[in-house]
């Protein structure tokens, strides 16, 4: 009798060629699709390439993106931008994103990603990807020069943890207050490099775009891959990004019934608080009550967990008809620009600058130290980012909390990180 496989054991199957994966084997998979952005990308592997005298396997398989040093703030910014834009044009890469918003967000949003794919990316937030039901994980420069070369990789067939949701989110809790509890829970090795699966109602309700804060963030959880079942949402949203209908399989990429799992965890989503994390990490999570008037010196909206579209309007719905407080500044880096034309269309730029926010460019910016935004000694900021270990903001001693976009508003508002749903009831 042939045992049932889980999500992430079809999905490698698939990319290796055979039928059958347990975990713990060792197999060489083929790669559908690279990823590289601006700072581990084309200025890291170029002179691996070099020496190596190799070439690109597939140009039409590598997507590459700039997000980490946009706009140049300075002429090694520039000289890095340049690199990017020559060595692509060199190589024969089409699908190049210049200044369009940060990877994770634009992969999907251009039409790159589909079910059953097996993609690697050069970024340690790569596992975005397992939102569409795509076995998707990050990778260094190295590894990456091997896939660029040779179109495979290496991979030990993972175990898969299941974290499992039911119930109705409440008032002014989201996907970001899901993740950050499940940081708490299990902590930043949780997910012990294996492949997470999200599944339950309460994922079923998910946007896609919240989906992809759950895989995203399958990272903090110390996963390989954050995996979600492809469904009807799935199917939408790529559509609307442009994928032929024919290319969208929601239905191959399910666990099989009764397929083993090394874990299992449950969660309730109808007693989940907003939740806050405390420095220096995402495991310091607690209900937002617990972290109640902490001051704050700025608050940020920004990077591929807290800047899309549904992050600004949940933003603009805690700031309408509010302001941000004299004592406080409230930076907004919209996720893409195609993000900012959307929220400009519907009103939601105008509801965000009209309290007091301020407007930059989109990228990776603060998030990842780079650029405007950054933190100055002492200072405490809250934002709606994935990470806030010790100097990733700026300064060393300054302090990052983590929060939903609501709740970053919120405190933008007081002036001090503040409960969201005193602002929504």
């Amino acid at each position: 009798m042939v045992q049932g496989m889980t999500l992430a054991e079809k999905l490698v199957a698939r990319a290796a060629g055979v039928t059958q994966v347990r975990p713990g084997e060792v197999v060489i998979a083929k790669v559908d699709l690279a990823m590289m952005h601006d700072s581990g990308g084309p200025r890291r592997v170029a002179p691996m390439l070099e020496r190596l005298q190799a070439k690109v396997w597939d140009p039409n398989r590598v997507v590459v993106i700039s997000d980490h040093f946009v706009p140049a703030v300075d002429a090694e910014s520039a000289s890095i931008l340049d690199l990017t834009r020559k060595w692509v044009k060199a190589t024969g890469v089409t699908k190049f994103h210049d200044m369009q918003g940060i990877c994770h967000v634009v992969l999907p949003e251009r039409g790159h990603l589909r079910p059953g794919m097996f993609v690697v990316g050069g970024d340690s937030h790569s596992p975005t990807g397992g939102a569409f039901g795509a076995y998707m994980f990050g990778v260094g420069a190295t590894e990456m020069c091997g896939v660029l070369v040779t179109g495979e990789i290496w991979l030990r067939v993972p175990e898969t943890i299941l974290l499992h949701w039911t119930g109705k989110l409440g008032l002014g809790i989201s996907a970001k207050d899901m993740i950050l509890a499940m940081c708490a829970k299990l902590g930043m090795d949780g997910g012990r490099y294996q492949a997470i699966e999200y599944a339950g109602e309460t994922i079923s309700t998910l946007s896609m775009q919240e989906r992809m804060t759950l895989s995203n963030m399958a990272a903090e959880l110390g996963a390989q891959a954050g995996l979600i079942a492809p469904d009807e949402v799935t199917r939408d949203y790529l559509l609307k990004a442009g994928v032929p209908a024919s290319e969208i399989d929601i239905t191959t990429w399910q666990a099989d019934s009764g397929a083993a799992v090394a874990e299992r965890h449950d969660f309730d989503a109808s007693t989940l608080s907003p939740m806050v994390a405390a420095p220096h990490s995402p495991a310091n999570s607690a209900a937002v009550t617990e972290h109640k008037d902490v001051t704050i010196h700025q608050a940020y909206i920004g990077a591929c967990t807290g800047a899309k579209i549904n992050d600004l309007r949940m933003a603009a719905s805690v700031l309408k008809g509010r302001k941000v407080a004299s004592s406080t500044r409230l930076l907004i880096a919209p996720a893409s620009t195609r993000t900012t034309a959307e929220a400009a269309a519907d009103g939601t730029l105008a509801t965000l600058t009209e309290a007091g926010a301020i407007l930059l460019a989109s990228g990776c910016g603060a998030c990842a130290g780079y650029g405007a935004g950054v933190l100055a000694e002492n200072e405490t900021c809250i934002a709606s980012t994935a990470r806030n270990f010790k100097g990733r903001m700026g300064a060393g001693s300054s302090k990052v909390y983590l929060g939903s976009p609501y709740t970053v508003a919120a405190s933008a508002i007081a002036g001090r990180i503040a409960d969201p749903r005193e602002f929504l009831s």
